[in-house]
């Protein structure tokens, strides 16, 4: 086992992956350890090193009698990078790990390349009471006196039915812990102050949240952390507060897909910007600025990724290619959607083409003859219906 010693504490670290790869520290929430993340480890390991950390008081690390600062666990955090030979690092925390995240990107950033904070808030208030009562609570009586709060507080209702035996594996993890460990990073969160601070961190920021969660939802904390940190971004996930437990594979896919973004500095990012918008230039040329808008109003988190690829490679890498003009484009597009029965994307481009003079009304009758040879009489029946009502609609415009 591997450990480090920050200020005579022993704190427990675990390196996993290739050597080649570039490090990602994980940091755990308060009443976990390390194995929070054995769920997405498997989601993470193509693209990271994963140095995975006890926070102090937590699982194999030494739990001492005291009260806990955020200070003092991100220099835990430091001694371990540098027990594991790390230099820089990208860090992702949940909860309390969010917490110690951000401490370290305004205490060492120079050690930091980038940040996801899941699930944490970036002040106690008004919560002071709450804490200060769970640190004599937990003192007095030990992790059985609050450990149903917490749970009740970790997973949403429909992951505790559908995953009994995870949630009853953290409730084991919780009783075996120690509680001055517990009650120390208790008091931690208890004497926080990070709002006031958390302009100046100025590393690339992912802030990931859980719509289900109710211990630290994003309104009232991740929209203030978003509005403090310069240019941090937001990801949605349908989870309670472990989102790392409840969906691994979309905690792990917005990590991926932010932190591949991050490493590859701006340049990424304003390329991607470049060829979104050269491709939604032929898309409203194509499809005309009435409906673009409306699908660019319409699109939502889970949808906006989507629009953005077809948008930088249907738009821009095929129509904008030179061998075809756009006429000719169209019609093999009315073509294809007719024999392969995709008729609302047939609509959208009878409409298109008409309105904005793509083709006349008898090449598009052209198109249809030639598919009822090719492609069989029952699709040009359908698709000359679609047509005509489209026409139709049109001419009563």
């Amino acid at each position: 086992m591997a450990f480090a010693t920050h200020e005579r504490v022993r704190i427990y670290w675990r390196l996993d992956g290739a050597a080649d790869k570039p490090v990602l520290v994980l940091l755990n929430s308060i009443g976990c350890d390390l194995s929070l993340y054995d769920a997405a480890a498997p989601h993470l390991l193509p693209a990271f090193r994963l140095l995975r950390i006890d926070t102090r008081g937590h699982g194999a690390s030494d739990a001492p009698a005291a009260d806990y600062a955020l200070d003092l666990l991100a220099g835990d955090v430091l001694a371990v990078m540098d027990a594991a030979g790390v230099a820089r690092a990208s860090v992702c925390g949940v909860s309390l790990g969010g917490m110690i995240g951000m401490e370290l990107a305004l205490k060492a950033p120079e050690r930091i390349e980038a940040l996801v904070v899941a699930c944490t808030a970036p002040t106690p208030a008004p919560d002071v009471p709450t804490w200060t009562a769970r640190v004599a609570t937990v003192r007095a009586e030990g992790m059985t006196a609050v450990v149903d709060l917490v749970l009740g507080r970790f997973f949403s209702p429909d992951f505790r039915a559908r995953r009994p035996e995870t949630v009853d594996t953290v409730r084991a993890g919780m009783l075996a812990m120690d509680a001055e460990g517990y009650a120390g990073c208790c008091a931690a969160i208890r004497d926080m102050d990070l709002l006031r601070r958390l302009p100046g961190v100025a590393v690339p920021t992912l802030l990931v949240y859980g719509r289900k969660d109710i211990a630290a939802p994003f309104e009232g904390h991740g929209d203030r952390i978003a509005a403090a940190i310069p240019g941090a971004r937001v990801a949605m996930l349908d989870t309670a507060h472990l989102p790392c437990v409840e969906d691994p594979a979309a905690f792990a896919g917005a990590v991926r897909g932010f932190l591949a973004e991050a490493q590859g500095g701006s340049a990424t990012r304003e390329a991607a910007e470049v060829l979104f918008e050269a491709g939604l230039k032929t898309r409203r040329k194509v499809l005309g600025d009435a409906w673009v808008d409306r699908s660019l109003a319409r699109r939502t988190d889970f949808t906006a990724d989507y629009q953005a690829m077809i948008t930088r490679y249907a738009w821009n890498e095929v129509w904008s290619r030179p061998g075809l003009d756009h006429r000719t484009r169209r019609l093999l597009v009315l073509a294809i959607c007719a024999a392969l029965a995709r008729w609302e994307e047939f609509r959208l481009h009878v409409r298109a083409g008409l309105e904005q003079g793509g083709f006349t009304q008898d090449e598009l009758k052209e198109v249809l003859m030639q598919t009822a040879i090719y492609a069989g009489v029952p699709a040009a029946n359908t698709a000359f219906t679609e047509a005509s009502e489209i026409i139709a609609a049109l001419a009563g415009q």
